[in-house]
């Protein structure tokens, strides 16, 4: 509820903001047939995605690809909203009946970064039914949100409320960006954090990791290089560090990872949505 409702109501609340603006009293309930439409369209998606399981899912260099791509529709979204100043719905005649419903629907088609994970969690349930209920969860945790936006709508200046949401919605998008070059580690080589003395490193070729909810925990692990490693990952927090990309692979939380004989250096990993990294110093 929390990610979503700091994601989605700033990349898709374009979408709603057309109706809720509406006479006679319609816009609760236009904004009802809006989130109807959403759950419907979240919940069928889900059911596709945990039905065809594992067998479709992306590689972390896709995902990667996927997140700069929702990054960058976002951004253009939120500039034109703010170049128009509003977002201007139909001043005469009504509103179709199928058009609240279908552009909630259409909301699965402007993703978040909250978005594109939860329908990983659709994918690796590999079940239709956990798949749809993932999903349907994620709607029915931010539907509050969208119902607050809705009310607010109709009562505050379209044109400020245009800009605030624009702003809002260039900082969710360059944040989803930046998690995409995180993940497909295209972002220039960053410094690792400071390493201890030479004296004070273990000497074992087994070595533990702690996946918390705010990174991972220590976030740099020293280690020998030119002999096999075992970096044994344990889950503290549930969250996105749960799963770990590393070598190229997912790897889901708690888990051993062994690593072939390394060359002095270090080794880099991220969670599964490219927001925290860790790094493996051998020497």
């Amino acid at each position: 509820m929390v990610a979503g409702t700091a994601t989605c109501t700033a990349t898709q609340s374009g979408l709603l903001m057309g109706l809720a603006d509406r006479p006679h009293g319609r816009g609760p309930a236009l904004v009802g047939w809006f989130l109807a439409g959403r759950l419907a369209s979240y919940t069928l998606a889900g059911a596709l995605l945990g039905l065809l399981g594992s067998a479709i899912s992306p590689p972390p260099a896709a995902r990667a690809a996927l997140l700069v791509a929702a990054g960058v529709t976002v951004i253009v979204f939120a500039v034109r909203l703010m170049r128009r100043g509003h977002c201007a719905a139909p001043r005469d005649g009504q509103v179709s009946r199928y058009k609240a419903p279908l552009l909630g629907a259409a909301t699965i088609l402007v993703p978040c970064g909250v978005t594109l994970s939860m329908e990983m969690i659709a994918v690796s349930s590999g079940s239709p039914l956990a798949g749809a209920a993932a999903m349907a969860g994620f709607v029915a945790g931010t539907a509050p949100a969208f119902a607050l936006l809705g009310y607010v709508l109709r009562r505050v200046s379209r044109t400020r409320l245009a800009r605030l949401t624009g702003l809002v919605a260039i900082a969710a998008g360059l944040w989803t960006v930046g998690a995409g070059l995180n993940l497909g580690g295209w972002l220039p080589a960053a410094p690792p954090p400071s390493t201890p003395p030479a004296a004070a490193r273990p000497v074992s070729t087994t070595v533990t990791v702690w996946a918390t909810r705010d990174g991972y925990r220590p976030a740099m692990v020293p280690a020998p290089a030119g002999v096999p490693v075992e970096i044994v990952f344990k889950q503290a927090d549930r969250g996105c560090t749960g799963t770990v990309v590393i070598g190229g692979r997912d790897v889901a939380l708690p888990a051993t990872v062994r690593l072939p004989p390394q060359p002095p250096g270090t080794l880099r990993y991220v969670c599964g949505m490219g927001m925290y990294a860790g790094f493996i110093n051998f020497s």
